[in-house]
């Protein structure tokens, strides 16, 4: 594997694939934290002297161009940050783009067009992608992979291009791992995970592979109704997916046999529609009503994952534990990431929409022991899965 500060950028041209898909809300950004979590990298080449070509995506737009997803907003904002003129290509390839990235001199920022605006770039089609990485290839001299969030996709510009050209993993990259590696290579225990987010779909594998690792896991989120209702609780109009309860069920069979501690909440917040003005009313977890939806974990629930996380020397947290977006519905998301705060060994963010939690409720980033930027990815690589990303950057 060859690391960042073995290759020899100055005066070259260094393809670096970013994760820089962040929220726009209107065109503008709201939230700017991978852009902020891509700078170490940036920063590092531009040190040395590289000429740099920078390719991210933006959003799904299915290989079509998308106005409202172009990367147009997201250039002014690395200029900012970076403090220098970013270029932006306006396109992905052409006579244009070759010309831009060959007039670059050391120093100078290029950011192409939204990669996925590309239907080559996520195709499935082998050589459909291959040609475009081929494409690609020909901005460049290096490559350089930083776009952790993007590293559990087979695409063009995170799989295909690496093996064309001397490559190295970006430095937020490499961080990732490493945190990632400590969370699943004999972990300093007690070890604790707390899953929120909407879909039991979206973790049903991560949960179950993490039940054979971890001491005690707490279920928050939408995710929460299903385990409810796989226990026999009424669950009113809350979110559930009945076609995964006994599959929840096995889960909770699994957390029995391997001993782990598995924390369901024991009171809710609920309101009769989800909306930001829906007046909140606590209930047990027992006793929800027919006509109610569950949109946070209640007070108690808060303060009892709380304090088993406080407990644990590794946490892991991955998808909020109410609408925090609603502020009468944010309070079970604040408790529980505040108690990562005081975590004596390692606590981490596992990327999404936990991230953009930690922003929006106004917690210092630095008081958390590491905010990933790919929650996808960070589950996939959990669960055990093989991310054709890390594979090409040689790092598994």
């Amino acid at each position: 594997m060859t690391q960042l500060a073995d290759l020899d950028v100055a005066g070259k041209r260094v393809f670096l694939r970013c994760d820089l898909n962040v929220p726009l809300k209107e065109g503008a950004i709201t939230d700017d934290g991978r852009i902020r979590a891509s700078l170490p990298t940036i920063n590092a080449l531009l040190d040395k002297g590289a000429r740099l070509v920078i390719a991210a995506h933006l959003g799904r737009p299915k290989g079509e161009a998308k106005p409202e997803l172009s990367l147009a907003p997201i250039a002014q904002r690395l200029g900012e940050l970076v403090g220098k003129k970013v270029t932006f290509a306006g396109a992905i390839t052409g006579a244009s783009v070759t010309q831009a990235a060959e007039s670059l001199a050391p120093g100078e920022i290029l950011l192409l067009e939204n990669i996925r605006f590309s239907a080559a770039e996520t195709s499935k089609d082998e050589a459909e992608r291959s040609a475009f990485a081929q494409e690609l290839a020909k901005l460049a001299d290096l490559y350089v992979g930083d776009g952790f969030g993007a590293v559990h996709r087979k695409h063009a510009s995170v799989f295909d291009l690496p093996k064309l050209l001397p490559h190295a993993a970006g430095t937020l990259v490499a961080a990732e791992v490493k945190v990632l590696k400590q969370l699943t290579e004999n972990p300093v225990r007690p070890y604790g995970v707390v899953l929120g987010g909407s879909k039991v779909s979206d973790k049903i594998g991560v949960i179950a592979n993490l039940l054979d690792k971890v001491d005690v896991m707490a279920i928050g989120g939408g995710m929460l109704f299903t385990f409810l209702a796989a226990l026999g609780k009424e669950i009113g109009t809350s979110l559930v997916e009945r076609d995964l309860i006994d599959s929840v069920k096995n889960l909770i069979a699994q957390a029995e046999k391997n001993n782990v501690k598995l924390l369901l909440p024991t009171d809710i917040l609920v309101a009769p529609a989800f909306a930001a003005d829906a007046p909140a009313t606590l209930v047990s977890a027992d006793s929800i009503p027919h006509d109610q939806m569950g949109l946070d974990i209640g007070p108690k629930t808060a303060e009892t994952f709380a304090a088993a996380i406080r407990e644990c020397k590794t946490v892991f947290w991955n998808g909020p534990m109410g609408v925090f977006e609603f502020p009468q519905f944010a309070e079970g998301t604040r408790v529980v990431a505040e108690s990562l705060t005081q975590v004596s060994g390692i606590s981490v963010v596992g990327g999404g929409d936990s991230a953009a939690a930690v922003r929006a409720l106004g917690f210092n980033e630095s008081s958390f022991g590491y905010i990933s930027t790919g929650g996808g990815a960070s589950l996939e690589y959990l669960e055990g899965k093989e991310l054709p990303g890390l594979k090409a950057l040689d790092l598994i």
